[in-house]
């Protein structure tokens, strides 16, 4: 009997960490025809790209071949490209680009990218934008720019889709047909009363699968949130996470319809919100980058490490009141990093749950003190697990009962601390309206490293001297 031919699935390939990131044959591509100023070439292998995938390939270049692709790619520069860029070079990008291509590039863009544009550069360059678009759209530009920063009237476009609410779904329908200068992008419809106040959002999916007759106020979406035009950008993004929003109308304070917020900027915000919360906690500055220079990279992380070395300057003067009991027990020098260290991590855990779960918001008033409890009963379990652990080191390494009992119990009392603190601070700090974020650290790291030392030495005077 002949062999049959058995065909075999081609395996899946794996999920790769870099599955998105520019193939390195195309970069090579990329600057070797900027090398040989070869722009025909060049523009064929940038066209498929995402402005995304330009502008992080514009990051990671340095700057004199940044500067050479920017030329060689000349009209045809996509301000796509210049919204999508990193804020720390976008400056020196749009410095570089000829002032005609600016122009072109930014014509193209919605209200609210070429306001994010416009937020951080100097006035020259920000005047030289706002001459080349057309009047209706410096306008609308000018006054977003008029709201406070890192508000909805920042965040929102000026471009929307309205209609009357007595309209019904064909004379919606013609109108949007007949429409010359709709958003290239829109997921609904506002209903507006005579006074522009919104009354009501219809999406297109439900306009579409309806009948002509149907009244447009009957297919309203049930979820409908009106954001005030001031309110805070961080706000904005949790409400369109927490209720799901894909637009949501903006209005002033007479409560008329000035703008909507969509999906894509409220992430963009999110996201923006939770890279902010990162660098505050490590203390490396809110607005750092890859593409900083030296100077601007020491000047954001030198005063939080000068902050690290006066709760440094704290610790070690608690140490230095036991200078005799160390010099008697020297074992006490070797153990007493562990000590704080433990429990400096177990207060960095806490930190970093309890400063998420203030930014989302779920933790509050109403669960704050079950979730200190739960923590601090973490931290006597770790404790009594890792006192058992040293207590038996202490009595291995060193030959001491009575030292193993010290540091297992300096392990519980700090690590029980830690959890306190590291949950307790930011609580207090986010009350007394400081960014937990940005302060909890120092004072974690504070109460670890003195209470740490303080019951490690202070036991060992007790029980050893």
């Amino acid at each position: 009997m002949a062999e049959d031919q058995v065909d075999i699935a081609p395996e899946p390939e794996s999920e790769e960490e870099d599955a998105y990131s520019l193939d390195p044959k195309t970069i090579a591509a990329i600057v070797y025809a900027v090398d040989v100023s070869d722009q025909a070439k060049l523009v064929e292998l940038l066209e498929p790209l995402h402005p995304a995938d330009i502008a992080d390939m514009l990051e990671q270049m340095n700057a004199f071949d940044r500067m050479r692709l920017i030329k060689l790619y000349g009209s045809e520069f996509d301000g796509d490209i210049l919204t999508e860029l990193d804020e720390s070079i976008r400056e020196e990008v749009i410095g570089i680009l000829n002032p005609r291509v600016l122009a072109d590039a930014v014509r193209d863009l919605d209200s609210d990218d070429v306001v994010d544009l416009l937020e951080d550069l100097e006035q020259p360059q920000k005047d030289a934008i706002l001459e080349v678009l057309d009047d209706p759209d410096r306008i609308a530009v000018e006054q977003s720019l008029t709201y406070p920063e890192y508000s909805a009237g920042r965040l929102m476009q000026r471009e929307v889709v309205m209609a009357p609410e007595h309209w019904n779904v064909g004379e919606a329908i013609d109108y949007l047909r007949n429409s010359d200068d709709l958003p290239d992008q829109f997921y609904h419809i506002i209903l507006v009363d005579p006074r522009l106040h919104p009354v009501g959002k219809v999406a297109l999916g439900k306009l579409m699968g309806s009948r002509r007759e149907v009244m447009l106020k009957s297919i309203t979406d049930e979820s409908f949130h009106v954001i005030p035009v001031t309110r805070y950008q961080g706000d904005v993004a949790y409400a369109f996470n927490q209720y799901h929003l894909i637009s949501a109308p903006v209005v002033d304070e007479t409560d008329r319809l000035v703008g909507v917020i969509t999906i894509d900027d409220a992430m963009a915000a999110l996201d923006e919100e939770n890279e902010e919360d990162i660098l505050r906690l490590a203390g490396v500055g809110e607005e750092s980058s890859l593409s900083d220079t030296v100077f601007e990279t020491t000047k954001q992380r030198f005063p939080w490490l000068a902050v690290n070395l006066v709760t440094a300057v704290l610790a070690s003067l608690v140490i230095a009141q036991f200078e005799s009991a160390i010099a008697q027990v020297t074992a006490l020098a070797v153990l007493m990093p562990i000590v704080a260290s433990m429990g400096g991590n177990a207060g960095t855990q806490a930190l970093t749950v309890a400063v998420r779960a203030l930014a989302t918001r779920d933790l509050t008033g109403s669960n704050a003190v079950r979730v200190i409890r739960r923590e601090i009963t973490v931290g006597l379990v770790n404790g009594a697990a890792f006192a058992v652990i040293m207590g038996i080191v202490g009595l291995v390494w060193f030959g001491s009962p009575e030292l193993g009992l010290v540091i297992a119990a300096a392990m519980v009392i700090n690590l029980v601390v830690a959890g306190l603190a590291g949950i307790g601070i930011p609580i207090v700090l986010e009350k007394i309206g400081v960014d937990p974020a940005l302060a909890s650290g120092a004072f974690v790291t504070t109460v670890t490293d003195v209470v740490g030392f303080f019951a490690f030495l202070g036991l060992a005077v007790i029980v050893l001297l």
